[in-house]
């Protein structure tokens, strides 16, 4: 009987003692000017008190894509950020994919990102600094999501 209430006991105290990140996404992700060419931007925001350590941020973009025999398949890309890892979150990061000729969003209109019903997935994993402990948090944006120019710069 005592080991039955320890073990429920345990399994409840881990189930509910682990850290949560607590990270805040904008609602919209944007697609704006960004040096010399456009960008695929989000914000996060941080909600605890503490800071996350080596915070490291990862964004796929999924989409269906017509395949030969006929049909679609959804694949996946991962986009390359500007800054893939902060050492320090304290307060906010702006999150930049740039579009250039390397990015799956390369030429891209926003039709086609509806066409194929893509979707941005965004992981993020860090290290509480109170408790050294991992948090990851996620999101996605849709096409519908994706906040475009009025109009779009010339892609380059």
């Amino acid at each position: 009987m005592w080991n039955a209430t320890a073990l429920g006991t345990g399994l409840i105290f881990a189930r509910f003692s682990r850290r949560v990140a607590r990270i805040v996404f904008s609602r919209q992700a944007i697609i704006a000017p960004y040096r010399d060419m456009s960008a695929f931007e989000f914000r996060i925001a941080n909600r605890r008190k503490s800071e996350i350590i080596d915070l490291e941020a990862k964004v796929l973009l999924s989409r269906r894509e017509p395949v030969s025999g006929g049909g679609t398949q959804r694949r996946f890309y991962e986009l390359d950020l500007e800054r893939r890892r902060v050492t320090f979150f304290p307060l906010a990061w702006t999150i930049v994919h740039p579009i250039d000729e390397n990015s799956p969003l390369w030429k891209v209109r926003p039709e086609e990102l509806a066409e194929s019903y893509a979707e941005f997935l965004v992981l993020l994993t860090g290290t509480d600094e109170t408790f050294p402990q991992m948090v990851h948090s996620r999101t996605s944006y849709s096409w519908e999501e994706v906040v475009w120019p009025e109009q779009p710069p010339e892609f380059r």
